[in-house]
């Protein structure tokens, strides 16, 4: 049997298939529960072991979680490891927390006060967008229902965006009309908009900080687009903002960028806390402008667990902690706290991106000043290289770099990229001996060029699936 996560399977040899202490007293098998019970110490000592053996979080330049914490955040997620999110009326603080954070995000991304905001937590951007995704396709579906129009063949139409809108999609049976990228722009083309909406379209997503290049799709526009759509058509397309990653960044950075609630078309915005909200792995937000941009059927009311609590979500039990942590973040940082680091970490992309434009061989795509602070860099075209950017990403990987290369998705398949995420923890000094490695990488090439350059799947190791 092969796990869906498993890097093997029964009919490939294993290395060694038991724990083998230093003291030879016992051994553990690692692939089937053992029969006995065993010191906890012990057990502890083999797990950790091989947790060494993982990349250093902190030089992991690809993914856009937090890798960071305070000492104080591990305190209040060893005193919430017992609370479970989904039963406020156990641990109703922990849920005043929570709305709390929902109230604080909706007065960030400029909600009226003369409105009823509803949001939640979730596990993560992914669930979040799902969610505002699900919203969309049943406010849509009531209103063709009392129209007594056909209900059967819903489509969202969306820039260049990450996987979990694909999943959304499939998942819960929506046609995904992506308008795909073009050499001469990353983002959402506006001008392109109008002729992939129709009165079935239940909503536009655009995207502030694309996964691939860290652009913002420019919001306002879309908007603009969409107002003149309906006055000529009579549809009323509402926009999500998965600002997953964006969501932490622009109010601090580009506060005079209108992409928020201040546009009337823009009814909910999902953000990553783990991302650039600096809270540890496993907490997201959604944000209805209205309680009615959340339709009542979505909400269950359970009462198994004591009291009769309302939920919205795709899980059901979840831990509190990274609420509690988020929660940490947004008083100890405040308003001041989160604009210097969001500062700090969009001049340290510039200086990568300057160190990397000066090499002369690299194509900058993204600096880090128009979005997210992130750079993202392609080969240039027409200069003879002995190697490829999955050499590059080798390379540096034997520094303890973790920075991807990728390709682009339809319609600029054929580039390839590679990204640094600038996070918080992430230091000046830190981004200087990158491009020390950078420049060593580049003097082994010159003297080792490769045989046979890696492609993609040479590049990537694990198989995840």
């Amino acid at each position: 049997m092969t796990s869906l996560y498993s890097s093997h399977s029964d009919d490939q040899p294993r290395i060694r298939d038991e724990f083998v202490p230093l003291d030879f007293d016992i051994k553990i098998p690692k692939y089937h529960i053992p029969e006995d019970q065993h010191d906890p110490a012990k057990i502890y000592r083999f797990v950790a072991d091989e947790l060494m053996l993982d990349g250093r979080a902190r030089q992991n330049l690809a993914t856009f979680c937090t890798t960071f914490e305070d000492k104080e955040v591990r305190d209040l997620m060893d005193l919430s490891i017992r609370k479970n999110m989904i039963d406020k009326d156990e641990y109703p603080y922990t849920a005043e927390v929570e709305m709390r954070c929902v109230q604080m995000l909706a007065e960030l991304w400029h909600a009226s006060r003369s409105h009823k905001t509803i949001g939640t937590s979730t596990t993560g951007s992914s669930e979040a967008a799902m969610l505002a995704g699900l919203a969309f396709k049943w406010s849509w579906r009531s209103r063709r229902e009392k129209q007594g129009q056909s209900t059967d063949r819903p489509n969202l139409v969306t820039g260049p965006v990450q996987v979990c809108w694909h999943k959304f999609a499939r998942y819960f049976d929506v046609e995904l009309r992506e308008i795909p990228m073009d050499p001469t722009r990353y983002t959402l083309p506006p001008e392109k908009l109008a002729r992939f909406c129709d009165e079935n379209t239940i909503g536009v997503v655009a995207t502030l900080g694309l996964t691939f290049t860290g652009h913002y799709d420019p919001v306002q526009t879309i908007s603009a687009v969409l107002d003149e759509l309906e006055s000529q058509t009579g549809w009323n397309i509402p926009i999500h903002v998965d600002a997953a990653s964006g969501g932490f960044v622009a109010p601090f950075l580009n506060p005079e960028v209108k992409w928020d609630f201040r546009l009337p078309r823009v009814r909910s915005i999902n953000a990553s806390g783990h991302k650039y909200g600096l809270a540890p792995i496993g907490v997201g937000w959604v944000v209805w402008r209205e309680s009615n941009d959340l339709p009542e059927d979505l909400i269950f009311r359970v009462n198994y667990l004591g009291g009769n609590m309302p939920t919205f979500a795709l899980n059901f039990s979840r831990p509190g902690g990274q609420v509690v942590a988020q929660y940490y973040n947004l008083l100890r940082f405040g308003r001041k706290g989160y604009s210097s680091i969001m500062s700090d970490l969009q001049d340290i992309a510039l200086f990568i991106a300057a160190k990397l434009g000066q090499m002369g061989i690299f194509k900058l795509i993204h600096r880090g000043d128009e979005g997210i602070p992130v750079v993202t860099w392609t080969l240039q075209d027409g200069i003879p290289l002995p190697f490829n950017l999955y050499d590059l990403t080798h390379e540096l990987r034997t520094r303890g770099w973790q920075v991807p290369a990728y390709s682009l998705p339809k319609n600029l398949q054929n580039t390839v990229v590679s990204r640094v995420v600038v996070r918080y923890g992430f230091t000046m000094d830190m981004a200087a001996a990158f491009i020390e490695d950078v420049i060593r990488a580049l003097d082994y090439f010159r003297r080792h060029a490769p045989a046979h350059p890696l492609d993609e799947k040479e590049c990537h190791g694990f198989n995840h699936l």
